[in-house]
């Protein structure tokens, strides 16, 4: 089902963890099949120093979650925006087309996680106990 790039992202999760007081936090889940992914970010300049995820789900998820904050590590905030589930799906070499929602999870919790991060810039407070559902 899975190809081994995908496997070995599963078996070996990059940037798992969560960034003490974040610069920006986003956390998403899909209602159907109940995974939950978070990603929290410092960023510097405008540049993504570093990211980490907490996610809740299946191999898939895990492995997307791992690709995609190593992905967005060392871009600005601007290239981070412009990952798609289509490039993480690429940089794994491909999902498994009922897999392919995992890969959207990734995106919509980058873009969560730097629409809090400018938030904070302008003082605006944002409401992060609750999931976003994609």
């Amino acid at each position: 089902m899975y190809n081994q790039k995908v496997l070995d992202a599963f078996a070996n999760p990059q940037n798992v963890g969560e960034i003490e007081n974040p610069d920006g936090e986003g956390t998403v889940g899909n209602a159907t099949c109940g995974d939950i992914m978070k990603i929290t970010l410092r960023i510097e300049n405008d540049v993504i120093v570093d990211a980490k995820f907490q996610t809740f789900g299946c191999a898939a998820a895990i492995a997307t979650s791992s690709t995609a904050t190593q992905m967005i590590i060392g871009m600005t905030v601007e290239d981070a925006l412009k990952v798609t589930n289509a490039k993480v799906v690429e940089a794994l070499e491909g999902l498994p087309p009922q897999k392919i929602h995992c890969s959207v999870l990734a995106e919509e919790a980058i873009k969560k996680a730097i629409e809090d991060y400018r938030a904070k810039k302008q003082n605006i407070k944002t409401d992060k106990s609750k999931i976003e559902y994609v």
